[in-house]
């Protein structure tokens, strides 16, 4: 039986908790004075109490701090997590299904295209040009490639809802396309994801094609008879337990039972919480107001426990390469930004609202950095080529929300002048 933490590591498991909470949300509410992403002040304030800053200023206090007691930090990193996978429930319980039917199409569009660019520019950059980027020659190709076009190519669900919510376009057409489009963006992620970690560790392709069909069969679950069946539930909680906090109990309960499920597919819990959200999100027993009380306290005390813990999991500092960061960044944006944008066109939107979702969907975020510890814990990629991941992940995220707004901001002046337009 493992033990529980002792008295020191529950202190400085609070302290933990205490430091980066403040943190975050002091500059999360910094950036929201000057119109911009929360989220981007929660990773940085990240960054600034990591080792990159803190830990280079005052190497004996982030000691201290985060790393004297590892068993205190792997319960936050535990709680951390379980602040993403709140954030992707009350994701889908955002999300409007009738919306998702008329726009399906549209967003299949702008996914698919917004995936296969940048998968394919980053496979083939990794294929014949490995050894300018990479400090150590391989021989054999194919796992990197694919490793890169992975990365390189899929939005942050996570990141894209919090930039959506902030900016307060979630429930608009723009937004709604974006977090569909990101919802098949991830999903298809997740799955090329599980492909190459099982390969990474050497293990045999039936397996993959298992996981992918198990995963299939959730989703079509899920969206049929799981919403029944959610639907019921919730409607068992509203009338026999105490309102509201019957509803919300049973509803969160839910949510990491969606989790577990797809844990165990090895698609990431975060996925199966989103799915489970978009279930409760249709019931109506699921009230506005019970999804308001969730929000704020997941979006504003749970989700920056998550997004600080980016800027603490590497040294910008002593692993920065300009050249490696410049090939990641040009290629993931130019590609993606390509991809997304032409997509958007061909599903029927103006010049604006194409560049506003592009943008959207260039967003990187916490995929990306897991499969890149994962590629470097294998040893398929070095520190240098894992930090140009991070600062990819941060400006693409640092750029959506004001490209975004900017364009949306655009497009709205150019109906104003021309209605018709």
């Amino acid at each position: 039986m493992v033990s529980k933490l002792n008295s020191d590591e529950v202190l400085n498991f609070l302290i933990i908790v205490s430091i980066i909470l403040i943190s975050a949300r002091l500059l999360g509410e910094v950036f929201r004075f000057f119109k911009q992403p929360v989220v981007v002040g929660e990773i940085l304030a990240g960054i600034i109490i990591g080792p990159s800053l803190l830990g280079s200023a005052f190497p004996d206090l982030f000691k201290e701090i985060f790393t004297s007691q590892p068993r205190a930090y792997g319960a936050f990193d535990g709680l951390a997590n379980v602040g993403v996978i709140l954030l992707m429930f009350i994701a889908g319980a955002e999300v409007d299904l009738k919306q998702i039917r008329k726009e399906g199409k549209a967003a299949a569009s702008i996914s698919l295209m917004g995936l296969i660019l940048p998968f394919a520019l980053g496979f083939l950059c990794i294929w014949f040009f490995h050894d300018y980027i990479f400090a150590v020659p391989a021989t054999d190709r194919l796992i990197p490639a694919l490793f890169f076009g992975t990365a390189l190519s899929i939005t942050a669900l996570a990141v894209i809802v919090k930039v959506l919510i902030d900016l307060d376009i979630i429930r608009t057409k723009v937004g709604g396309l974006v977090l569909t489009a990101a919802m098949i963006d991830d999903f298809l992620g997740w799955i090329l994801f599980s492909i190459i970690i099982q390969m990474m560790n050497a293990k045999g392709g039936e397996a993959n094609v298992t996981t992918i069909l198990m995963i299939l069969g959730f989703v079509a679950f899920m969206m049929t008879i799981g919403r029944w069946l959610v639907d019921k539930i919730l409607a068992f909680a509203a009338t026999y337990l105490s309102p509201p906090s019957g509803v919300i109990t049973v509803a969160i309960c839910l949510c990491f039972l969606g989790a577990v499920v797809t844990e165990y597919l090895k698609i990431r819990g975060i996925f199966g919480a989103f799915l489970v959200g978009v279930a409760v999100g249709d019931s109506k027993h699921f009230t506005h107001h019970i999804q308001s009380l969730i929000q704020a306290f997941i979006v504003n005390i749970i989700a920056p426990l998550f997004f600080a813990t980016v800027g603490l999991r590497v040294n910008f500092v002593t692993n920065f390469d300009l050249s490696t960061v410049t090939v990641i960044l040009g290629i993931a944006c130019i590609a993606k930004i390509v991809g997304a944008g032409v997509g958007s066109r061909i599903s029927g939107l103006n010049k604006n609202e194409s560049l506003a979702v592009a943008f959207g969907m260039n967003a990187r975020g916490s995929q990306e950095i897991v499969l890149g510890l994962a590629a470097l814990q294998a040893k398929i990629i070095d520190e240098q080529v894992f930090v140009g991941l991070v600062v990819m992940t941060m400006v693409t995220i640092l750029i959506a929300g004001p490209l975004m707004k900017r364009f949306l901001e655009k497009d709205l002046a150019m109906r104003r002048v021309n209605p018709e337009g």
